[in-house]
């Protein structure tokens, strides 16, 4: 409930009405009649200064063209007649077209002003700046030949004076209108509200004692009479309403009481059907889940297998290369123990030996760069947090760890990725999302296909924004599968080792693991085209470290 001194009267109301317009249409006829008087007043004063200016410039062609300044300065103290002129300059032309100071006025009491030789073109129309008005106009003799200018500066303080001398005038009419208008409100008013408080103070008992058969009385004004009318018929109209309303009260207690009976049965029925719902619902989501992690689980193995296919390679080439330097070595050792060994048997050994150092060395470290490389994919593939890489290096890191699936297949993957694109996110989930696509499209895409090419566009779409673009020449996706393609459980392969989680996976990584999205454009016979875009904290095209 707001206070009652919260509250604005009609009284007040038109009080404020009638004073506000009153107000604001004195304020416009003040402000336009002052307005006029202003502009009048400067028009006369620039017509003034143009014709003193005119005058002043023709009377010193002939004190110019004899070189009389003495008599011009006697003329121009003719001007001390004038209220407004308070600096008059006469200028000259003089060798090689340059103006010379040739003649002076300046009022009584006013200090005299500088050369305006700067101002000759910026001053050639009356201006007004300030308390004064300036104007330099051309002298010329009749051929029309230049032979100065005249500065005139003549003072504005008229307008001042007009201003505040209006401004008074506007204010004190303004006040004594707003008087007047203000005495007439309060008598009009009285006629206006009483019949309105006899209405609100019937409407006040009606609301306390719940006594809807008062009515009101009749006005002599037409629009309130009218409001009487209504609020009598509305009062009638209550007051049918309210007993109807008793009667329906007692059947409604009645019909509730049954009500309440059945809805107090449906609603047992009801918890135990909804018990039932989540407990199954919950199983479903622990397979679910389960499911997911066996296929992450599976994903790995597959890797670590990888590894030590991929790792053997080098270690074995290691292995031959120590055995021949073990071999070598012994022979040499025998021919030392004999005294036979001999300067090119020792030459050669030397030169094998560093042969067979450099090829375990090569094969070492490659051996060192493999497991490097699984064991950041491994590591990723597990974590979810988030991390500084180069996303360039991670792509490699991916094909590296994949190697071995994909060596045996003539399949080809395009990598378009900026060099020295840096990020902060998770690298793990995308990993397991690249990985699950590559693989889904040889599984399905290249089923019937010796030589299917995947194409990897990454690129950074805005400050803080990547999109990775995958496509593949396969064989599409079916109409009937496409709307259901991130569902789970939905495989072509079901029988054949097609868990159907796949795509499941990577919907479940780009939503919530890096809550970007993903859409996928697909015909059948067309290949498919995955457009993924998600948000990181930092990301840079220039630079390998993010502060």
């Amino acid at each position: 409930m707001h206070a009652k001194s919260n509250f604005l009267s009609i009284k007040s109301l038109i009080i404020w009405v009638v004073m506000a317009i009153t107000s604001l249409a004195l304020l416009m006829a003040t402000s336009i009649n002052l307005y006029g008087q202003i502009s009048s007043y400067r028009v006369q004063l620039i017509n003034n200064v143009n014709i003193f200016s005119e005058l002043i410039s023709r009377n010193a062609v002939a004190t110019i063209e004899d070189e009389l300044n003495f008599n011009e300065e006697r003329n121009l103290s003719t001007l001390s007649a004038s209220d407004i002129l308070e600096n008059v300059h006469i200028y000259r032309f003089v060798e090689n077209d340059k103006l010379e100071f040739f003649a002076s006025y300046n009022k009584d009491g006013v200090a005299p002003v500088n050369a305006k030789f700067d101002r000759v073109d910026s001053l050639s129309e009356p201006t007004i700046d300030g308390s004064t008005v300036e104007m330099i106009r051309e002298i010329k003799r009749d051929n029309g030949e230049l032979l100065g200018y005249t500065y005139v500066r003549a003072s504005a303080d008229g307008l001042e004076r007009l201003i505040s001398r209006s401004i008074g005038i506007a204010v004190g009419v303004l006040l004594l209108s707003l008087l007047l208008c203000f005495l007439l409100t309060l008598k009009l008013q009285n006629t206006i509200t009483a019949p309105i408080r006899n209405l609100a103070h019937l409407v006040q008992r009606i609301s306390r004692h719940k006594d809807y058969s008062g009515r009101a009385k009749p006005s002599s004004i037409k629009e309130l009479d009218i409001l009487s009318d209504a609020f009598n018929a509305m009062m009638q109209r209550t007051q049918e309403h309210m007993q109807r309303q008793n009667e329906a009260e007692e059947e409604h207690r009645r019909l509730n009481v049954s009500l309440e009976e059945k809805v107090t049965q449906r609603t047992l029925a009801l918890k135990e059907a909804n018990s039932e719902l989540i407990q199954t619902l919950e199983k479903l989501h622990q397979f679910q889940r389960q499911m997911v992690q066996n296929e992450k689980m599976a994903s790995l193995g597959d890797m670590v297998a990888g590894v030590a296919h991929e790792v053997n390679t080098p270690i074995g080439l290691g292995v031959t290369a120590s055995t021949m330097m073990l071999d070598r070595l012994a022979t040499m050792e025998k021919d030392f123990e004999n005294k036979t060994l001999k300067a090119s048997s020792l030459s050669k050994f030397i030169s094998e030996g560093q042969e067979n150092l450099n090829i375990i060395y090569r094969n070492l470290n490659r051996a060192a760069e493999l497991i490097s490389s699984f064991k950041q994919v491994a590591v990723d593939q597990s974590s979810e947090i988030d991390r500084v890489f180069s996303f360039s290096k991670l792509m490699d890191e991916i094909l590296l760890s994949m190697r071995p699936k994909l060596k045996s297949m003539k399949h080809v993957i395009n990598i378009d990725c900026p060099e020295h694109l840096y990020v902060e996110s998770k690298a793990g989930p995308i990993n397991q999302i690249i990985i699950n696509l590559i693989m889904n499209s040889i599984i399905h895409g290249f089923e019937h296909k010796d030589q299917g090419v995947i194409n990897i566009k990454v690129a950074l779409i805005a400050d803080k924004k990547i999109s990775v673009l995958f496509t593949d020449d396969g064989s599409g996706i079916p109409e009937y599968l496409r709307k259901r393609i991130f569902d789970p459980f939905v495989t072509t392969k079901r029988g054949q080792g097609g868990s159907g989680l796949g795509m499941h996976l990577v919907y479940n990584l780009v939503t919530q693991a890096l809550n970007g999205s993903i859409s996928l454009n697909s015909e059948e016979g067309h290949g498919v085209e995955f457009t993924i875009v998600f948000p990181v904290k930092k990301a840079t095209l220039s630079a390998p470290h993010l502060n």
